[in-house]
C-alpha cells in the first residue's frame, strides 16, 4: 500500500513557526512532484505549495508567499513545509499529495494525484 504520512502540527501561538513533513512510504517521491493543501473548517481545500521531483520548481500560493518555504530530501523520501509568521488564518489540516503527472507544479484541476496523506492539524492561537 502506498502512504504518505503528514508529521509536524500542533498548537503554536502567532508569529511563531512549525516545520511539517511529509514522508512516504510503499513508494519513492523522486519521481513525484508534492503539493501541500490545507483545508479549515467549513472551507475547501486550498493549494498552498508545490514542489518538483528534481526541486527545479516550486510554487505558493499568494497566501503563504514569504512565509512558508518548501524543500525535499529524496534520500529520506520526506517533503518538508518549513512555515513561519504564522497567523490565525493559517488554522487548518494540513495534507500533502503526490504526482508523478504534474512535472513542473502546474497544479489545477486536472492533475493525476497518486496519493494523499491523511493530514495533521496546525492551530494558531493566543
Amino acid at each position: 500500500q502506498v502512504q504518505l504520512v503528514e508529521s509536524g502540527g500542533g498548537l503554536v501561538q502567532p508569529g511563531g513557526s512549525l516545520r511539517l513533513s511529509c514522508a512516504a512510504s510503499g513508494f519513492t517521491l523522486d519521481s513525484h512532484t508534492i503539493h501541500w493543501f490545507r483545508q479549515a473548517p467549513g472551507k475547501g481545500r486550498e493549494g498552498i505549495s508545490c514542489i518538483s521531483g528534481n526541486a527545479m520548481f516550486t510554487r505558493y500560493a499568494h497566501s503563504v508567499a514569504g512565509r512558508f518555504t518548501i524543500s525535499r530530501d529524496n534520500a529520506k523520501n520526506t517533503v518538508y513545509l518549513q512555515m513561519s509568521n504564522l497567523k490565525p488564518e493559517d488554522t487548518a489540516v494540513y495534507y500533502c499529495a503526490a504526482s508523478r503527472q504534474d512535472l513542473y507544479c502546474a497544479g489545477g484541476n486536472t492533475t493525476v494525484w497518486d496519493s494523499w496523506g491523511q493530514g495533521t492539524q496546525v492551530t494558531v492561537a493566543s
